[in-house]
């Protein structure tokens, strides 16, 4: 099926055409359960392309649930989810994997192969898609140069440590160059020097490459960090954005507690909240 097609294919929901265009993910009316309460209940939210969305909530909430939908490794019980302008809760095992190759994953763990190398574990999706060997070795060189560990190439992940292992994770998910990434948790056991990092490299990668993206995470000090600062190409750091309201858009926070998303918005408007239940979260 071509990409017109699965396009013209995807149910409209409330009689109205979807942006697809400008909408990098789209959840509708979205529930799911498994043997007990909803862990989602409809959820319905859209995250814009360019736009980093953090999802925040208790453990249980359906955090990384979530993620697993985007994917389509989970199928709602209600609703429809669509990334990149596909309906993934229609679409077939075959078309989802082409799909996934638009999307990259960071998880908690880092998931690396321990048998493989630094370079073969970041490899791994373009070795599947059997390309050209010099090109393999340019993009990996190319993504370990832009998490900075490009003298790890030749090392196995029981060699690096808990941080170096989550930033070859990040190479990993950059290194077909996808339009969205989901991150689950990639900060969740590190020490606060490393998640610092960590999430300058997220910012680096939402402001050079304007990368959408979804993050969970149990830390709220990583939302406002990306909130309230950008990447300087210049000096390769992070800075405050001083409150330029530009920038902040290009981040905003969602909180989902008992299955629904009971906040959306900018830091802003999140420290501005007066619900009980939210104020005691972030506090």
């Amino acid at each position: 099926m071509t990409q017109s097609e699965m396009t013209h294919a995807m149910p409209p929901f409330d009689d109205e055409p979807l942006d697809t265009v400008h909408k990098a993910i789209i959840f509708e009316d979205v529930a799911i359960s498994f043997e007990g309460p909803p862990v989602l209940d409809g959820v319905s939210f859209e995250l814009k392309r360019g736009e980093t969305k953090i999802i925040f909530g208790v453990a249980g909430s359906g955090k990384s649930t979530m993620l697993k939908l985007c994917l389509g490794l989970l199928k709602p019980d209600r609703g429809h989810i669509y990334v990149l302008g596909h309906d993934v809760t229609v679409m077939s095992e075959k078309e989802l994997f082409d799909l996934r190759s638009k999307v990259g994953i960071v998880f908690q763990e880092s998931a690396l192969f321990d048998s493989l190398n630094v370079c073969d574990n970041v490899a791994f999706r373009l070795m599947e898609e059997h390309l050209p060997e010099a090109e393999v070795d340019q993009r990996v060189r190319e993504a370990l140069s832009f998490v900075e560990l490009g003298d790890a190439i030749d090392r196995f992940p029981a060699e690096l440590s808990g941080g170096m292992r989550r930033r070859v994770g990040i190479a990993r998910a950059i290194i077909t160059h996808p339009e969205v990434l989901l991150y689950d948790s990639p900060t969740g056991g590190l020490d606060p020097i490393t998640s610092t990092t960590i999430i300058e490299l997220i910012m680096k990668q939402r402001d050079v490459y304007k990368t959408s993206a979804l993050l969970v995470s149990h830390r709220l000090q990583d939302g406002f960090t990306l909130a309230g600062h950008f990447y300087d190409p210049v000096t390769k750091h992070m800075k405050p954005t001083n409150g330029m309201p530009a920038r902040e858009i290009l981040t905003r926070f969602m909180i989902l507690r008992d299955g629904k998303v009971i906040f959306e918005g900018t830091a802003a408007e999140l420290g501005a909240v007066e619900d009980p239940y939210i104020r005691e979260y972030i506090s």
